[in-house]
């Protein structure tokens, strides 16, 4: 059990931004929160997406908000045709170090879009971060993209994964993690979601990025996370997840639990917050979700309750464009169709510059 000066101090983090989801390790973060009001739509519903912010991160058990995370220290610099990529180690959470990999263009605006890729489950457990670079059989890598684009890129390792996977046996290191932490009265999955928002404020630091144009991409587990992220930090401009647009209940009644990974469990989840409750909180930013209709882990009737709660809502305040739930005719893969859909809307939402 945590102190209680140490207790009072998340919930006075938690509470003491009306956003409750911008770390002041980011100074541009206010200004992103005024931009956020200023747009066509009524103070209630913008104060009912705060207060719901803030219950969400609740759920994410002790979070350690009162770290401040150290400089990050380069290990070595790669130079490839497109882009220079570093390797780096983030203090991000004042556990465990978190190795990343940051992919900086040759060409590039001035300062460019940032996108922080959060890699995959899929049982692979050494891959972590190296899929942004190696991709996988049904994901294709993403670096070049990123480099084309003029993406400064940032990917790191989850918890449990790649450098920081430290059992042999991948799978029992995550059950074991999952459980000392119930112990310790936090969520691995909220670990995870506030080292990802830690390295977005990492990436939104850089002198190299446009800190009000930032983007989130992820398949699979970082599909999950990705959506996740952009509701519970203002600062995603753009929200792209493929494969992984999960209605809770839907995935319920299919008898899909176990295709998740025991990360995805976060306690008493479903007393506060459905799918499309936590999606709401990205309203109106552009969020963009690709999905399978033969894919277990995303029941197509499930998808189809998100998209149409979700898309009155973007109607209402003239954002209707900035939303796109797609089913397509495949199981857990990331179609070319797919990738062509992320690709305009990197284009459109993060390429573009912020007056178009």
């Amino acid at each position: 059990m945590r102190p209680a000066n140490t207790l009072s101090t998340r919930r006075e983090f938690l509470h003491a931004s009306a956003a409750a989801a911008v770390s002041a390790a980011v100074p541009a973060s206010n200004a992103l929160a005024q931009h956020a009001r200023q747009q066509p739509m009524d103070d209630a519903f913008l104060a009912r997406q705060e207060e719901r912010r803030k219950e969400l991160w609740e759920l994410l058990g002790d979070l350690p908000w009162e770290h401040k995370p150290g400089p990050a220290k380069l290990v070595s610099k790669e130079e490839h045709e497109d882009y220079t990529l570093e390797r780096l180690v983030l203090d991000l959470n004042g556990v465990e170090p978190a190795p990343a990999l940051l992919l900086i263009p040759r060409k590039r605006q001035t300062p460019a879009p940032g996108l922080l890729y959060i890699h995959w489950h899929g049982g692979m457990y050494d891959l972590g971060k190296e899929m942004l670079v190696k991709g996988v059989e049904v994901a294709p890598a993403y670096a070049s993209v990123c480099a084309q684009k003029g993406l400064v890129t940032l990917a790191i390792d989850s918890w449990c994964f790649g450098e920081r996977k430290h059992e042999k046996n991948g799978h029992e290191g995550e059950e074991n993690a999952f459980k000392l932490m119930l112990w310790k009265g936090q969520v691995l999955y909220g670990m995870m979601m506030f080292d990802e928002f830690r390295a977005m404020d990492y990436l939104a630091s850089r002198p190299e990025v446009d800190n009000q144009r930032l983007g989130a991409l992820g398949m699979s587990m970082g599909s999950t996370k990705a959506w996740w992220l952009a509701a519970l930090d203002p600062r995603v401009k753009l929200c792209m997840d493929v494969c992984c647009l999960t209605d809770y209940e839907e995935l319920i009644k299919a008898h899909g639990l176990q295709g998740h990974g025991i990360y995805y469990y976060v306690p008493s989840l479903l007393k506060h917050f459905q799918t499309a409750e936590i999606n709401e909180l990205i309203v109106p930013r552009a969020h963009l979700s690709v999905n399978g209709k033969r894919d277990a882990l995303t029941p197509p009737a499930g998808v189809d309750k998100v998209r149409d709660y979700l898309l009155p809502l973007y109607r209402k305040y003239g954002k209707e464009a900035e939303l796109r739930v797609e089913l397509f005719d495949c199981a857990h893969v990331e179609l070319p169709e797919m990738r062509k859909l992320i690709l305009e809307w990197m284009d459109r939402c993060l390429v573009a510059s912020p007056g178009n």
